[in-house]
């Protein structure tokens, strides 16, 4: 089911780029410890600031010889709620502060409204489902021209593993629920087809209305696919990853999610990466434009180390005794 091999941490040799990157001068760059002009970095996003991904920017940046309010400022705009055009306005609102690389993390839309206000200015994308590649946003992943590059994320080619690890860990479990949104519309089919092909019955319910009524959406699935639920990512289901799990715990559903935040935030089970790895090594990319490599010729990455992690206080919370072929099987066991 799950292999060692994909180690326990993703580390920065954990992503793979895809083509070599060639160094030029870029216009307002220079070597960060004699740079003159103080290095402004923004970012829009509707979840708060202290999340553990954008405090993963912020440390890495620090790593990489960067101090707040003396060599660079880290500029965030926190937006209401997930929509191109508040996105539009944050980002708007980084320009007007005159930021020198922005940051896009998230759904495509943020891409979007990034390049929406963006100008000429880089962006550094942490792109979750969606390909850049076939929508046009860059030429190519090894060299992407324009002002663009970054990390990538593809939930979708993790879907199938996702529905092995859930049959493998409860063989009596035969019916399911699946959780998602507009946002997360491709995780779904991917996930759907899946469990076609692994024979696993699956009921989705599309969320529509913000904020989401969990409680309306589980009445909407079959009796027999209530216990179990698998839940795709997107902006507002990752806010509400909390509230999730909580209401799983309520009615006694084991879960499976798609990264790490979810099983911290008491989820059963999660497949995938940790998003904090994939911004601090965005932090990578904003050095190495900030001091002369432009982001046509920076690869766009790919994380290739993924880990599983169970919660075992939601374990005992559900009165589940997990095999231990399962656990250790585990990258991480949260006790």
């Amino acid at each position: 089911m799950h292999s060692r091999g994909w180690g326990k941490v993703m580390r920065r040799r954990d992503f793979v780029a895809l083509a070599g990157a060639a160094t030029v001068s870029w216009p307002f760059a220079a070597p960060a410890q004699t740079r003159s002009k103080v290095l402004r970095v923004g970012t829009s996003n509707a979840l708060a600031r202290s999340r553990p991904q954008f405090q993963a920017l912020e440390r890495r940046m620090a790593e990489l010889g960067y101090r707040e309010g003396t060599n660079y400022i880290m500029d965030y705009v926190q937006i209401p709620r997930v929509s191109e055009a508040e996105y539009k306005a944050g980002y708007l609102k980084l320009v007007e502060r005159s930021v020198d690389i922005i940051v896009s993390g998230g759904p495509e839309i943020s891409l979007k409204a990034a390049i929406a206000a963006a100008g000429t200015r880089p962006i550094v994308m942490v792109a979750i489902d969606y390909d850049p590649l076939a929508l046009g946003y860059v030429k190519s992943l090894g060299r992407p021209g324009g002002s663009i590059t970054g990390v990538v994320l593809q939930q979708i080619e993790l879907a199938e593993k996702r529905v092995q690890i859930l049959q493998d860990a409860f063989p009596d479990v035969r019916a399911v629920t699946g959780f998602w949104d507009e946002q997360s519309a491709e995780q779904w089919k991917a996930t759907d087809q899946a469990a076609q092909k692994l024979g696993l019955k699956l009921a989705g319910i599309e969320l529509r209305e913000r904020p989401y009524d969990y409680e309306r959406a589980l009445a909407r699935a079959p009796q027999d696919h209530r216990d179990a639920l698998i839940v795709m990512t997107s902006p507002t289901l990752m806010h509400d990853r909390s509230r999730l799990g909580d209401f799983a715990i309520k009615h006694r559903i084991r879960t499976l999610g798609v990264t790490r935040q979810f099983a911290d935030s008491g989820y059963l089970l999660t497949y995938g990466v940790n998003l904090a790895t994939m911004y601090a090594r965005a932090a990578d990319y904003v050095d190495r434009i900030a001091k002369g490599t432009r982001p046509a010729d920076l690869p766009i990455e790919q994380p290739t180390k993924f880990e599983l992690v169970i919660n075992l206080k939601t374990a005992k919370a559900l009165g589940l005794a997990l095999s231990p072929s399962l656990l250790a099987q585990a990258d991480e066991v949260i006790e």
